[in-house]
């Protein structure tokens, strides 16, 4: 089993981000039953950055050729492997 390691970057919350960066975090919350991915949360130091992942990832995760929840198994076995908390 893999250690955990405590991140290097803050993961904001959506209190402590500009207006822009706290609307992506809101969405995401919604969308994900109140859970921010902590890929969001380093991203949102970057409010163009986190904007602009939020919109890939709903491009990638959305609707397509591979099953939506497919994609959502494979992202929890990716993390597994890797050993991040998903």
């Amino acid at each position: 089993m893999q250690e955990h390691h405590e991140s290097r970057i803050e993961r904001l919350t959506p209190d402590r981000v500009d207006e822009g960066a706290r609307a992506t975090l809101d969405a995401l919350g919604k969308e994900r039953g109140g859970v921010v991915p902590n890929l969001f949360r380093v991203a949102a130091h970057r409010p163009e950055i986190v904007q602009t992942l939020h919109a890939h990832m709903k491009a990638v995760m959305g609707k397509g050729t591979v099953p939506q929840l497919l994609k959502e198994l494979i992202s929890i076995r990716v993390s597994q492997i890797n050993g991040c908390v998903y």
